[in-house]
Order: structure tokens, then C-alpha cells, then sequence
């Protein structure tokens, strides 16, 4: 087994539309949405060992060990003496609707299932992500996507290359408190995947989320002085899309370091290394 330590990039996403399309008998919501991913995210270290236990260093003591969605990932692939230390830099802030606790789960099973030699078969390591989470696969799939059902049916897309300003505000925001509150929309009628490019798309949570969060409605709102923003996910943030870097960095020096903010490339591939993918 190798015991060279392997660094990788855990990729953020954003998702540039989202539609609810029914709520399932259950409790799953049925949606569209358009996974974009991104060239930055965070860090996350594998050092495999034969110690037959899996340790983590990480900056998010606030999850219990066994509920960490890293750990849970590395028990789907763990058996007899297979061990492993793990250590999380975390750069996408939690509840942002980012993807960063789904991410790292699903670039743990990559490269576990790489350093421990399972050679799962990706559709097969996609079916162990789904139970993770309903975000987890398209992370493993490791490629922009369109996603439908409670988002397991991926059908990658090549999308022009975009340039993402997305601002971070304060606040955490849940995706069970959004996906059961009574006001949410979740009728939207299924579309083509070519209305997306026609424009003919929304984020059916972003109405709900900026009543209900303050600071959320704040960023909308100075952002919309520079284009159309938008909510990603069911998370805090929100974004703006530019052709170029130059316009995104443009636009962020604009803001004054009033928010904390971040600049990303989209990227229809993974950054993750040709190996693991």
C-alpha cells in the first residue's frame, strides 16, 4: 500500500438554477438544478497506513467524529487492517450552499478507493455517495452537471468557461429549515435543459431564504447593482457570473471589502487529478 501522503482539492459548486418540481411520499423533493464546479474549494490530506483505524484533523470540532461526513465516507470503503489519517483545511464555509461537506465526502471516497486499491467502479462509488447525501455523486462524478430526480440522475453538460463573484454573508442557513418550510415553492413545472440557456430559470428557495435572512436580502441587493444575483443552493451565498477574471475582480474591488468574498473559476471537469476520476 502506498504511504506517501496525498493532497487534494475538495471542489465547492454552485448551483446556477434550482427548481423544486414536487415533494416525494418520503419527504424527498423531486428538482432540477445545474451543478457548476468550481476551481477552488478546500484541502484535504490521506495518509493510508494499516492501522485499521481512520483518524481526522480537522477545524470543525462542532460535528460529532462518527456524523462527520468524511468519516462516514471513509467507513463505506474501510475494511480489515485499512487505516488512514485525514486532515481537513477548510476554506468553504459551512451552510453556504457550496457543497463543502458533500465535496469533501465524495473526494474522500475517490481517493480512498485509489490509496486502499477497491477499485469500485465509478457508478457503483456514485450509488455509495447517493447515501451520503443527494450532492455527494456529483462530486464523484466529477463534472458539471444537470441533475433531476432528488439529484442522483447526473447527465454531464460542457458549459462556456464563466468566471463566479460569490459573496459569503454572515449567517448559516439549514438546508432541512428550508426544504420543510411550509412557504416554499415546490410546484415549479419541469423544463428542457435548453430553457436553462434561454434564461427561463430561478433558484425556487431564493425568495423564501432572503425573507427569512436578513443578510442574505443585503447582498442581493448590492450585487444586483452590478447584474443579475443569484442564490446557490439552498445556502447563503450568492453569486454574479462573468465572462472574464478581469470583470469579476472588477466588480469585487467595487464592494470595498464591505463582504467577504471570493473569486472561482467554473471549470466542467474536476480539478481533481485524471488518476482518481
Amino acid at each position: 500500500m502506498m504511504t506517501d501522503t496525498l493532497t487534494l482539492l475538495s471542489p465547492a459548486k454552485l448551483n446556477l438554477f434550482l427548481h423544486i418540481t414536487g415533494r416525494r411520499q418520503d419527504g424527498y423533493h423531486e428538482l432540477q438544478t445545474l451543478f457548476q464546479l468550481l476551481d477552488w474549494g478546500d484541502k484535504l490530506s490521506f495518509t493510508p497506513n494499516q492501522s485499521g483505524k481512520i483518524t481526522l484533523d480537522s477545524d470543525t470540532a462542532d460535528i460529532p467524529f462518527e456524523e462527520n461526513l468524511i468519516v462516514r465516507a471513509a467507513r463505506l470503503l474501510q475494511n480489515d487492517d485499512l487505516g488512514v489519517h485525514i486532515s481537513l483545511q477548510k476554506y468553504i464555509p459551512t451552510g453556504a450552499g457550496l457543497g463543502g461537506g458533500s465535496s469533501n465526502a465524495a473526494t474522500t471516497l475517490l481517493a480512498l478507493n485509489h490509496l486502499w486499491r477497491r477499485h469500485i467502479p465509478r457508478k457503483e462509488l456514485q450509488a455509495l455517495a447517493a447515501t451520503l447525501g443527494a450532492d455527494v455523486p456529483i462530486f464523484v462524478g466529477a463534472h458539471t452537471a444537470w441533475a433531476e430526480g432528488i439529484g442522483e440522475i447526473l447527465t454531464t453538460i460542457e458549459l462556456p468557461e464563466r468566471w463566479y463573484l460569490i459573496v459569503i454573508p454572515e449567517c448559516h442557513i439549514s438546508t432541512e429549515e428550508i426544504f420543510s418550510h411550509p412557504q416554499l415553492t415546490r410546484n415549479t413545472i419541469p423544463i428542457k435543459m435548453a430553457a436553462f440557456f434561454e434564461g427561463h430559470t430561478r433558484n425556487d428557495c431564493q425568495q423564501l431564504v432572503r425573507r427569512l435572512y436578513p443578510q442574505v436580502d443585503k447582498a442581493l441587493k448590492v450585487l444586483d447593482n452590478f447584474g443579475e444575483a443569484k442564490l446557490t443552493g439552498t445556502g447563503a451565498c450568492v453569486f454574479l457570473s462573468f465572462e472574464s477574471e478581469a470583470q469579476a475582480r472588477m466588480t469585487q474591488e467595487q464592494l470595498q471589502g464591505a463582504w467577504t468574498s471570493i473569486l472561482a473559476r467554473g471549470v466542467n471537469t474536476s480539478p481533481l487529478p485524471k488518476e482518481l476520476v
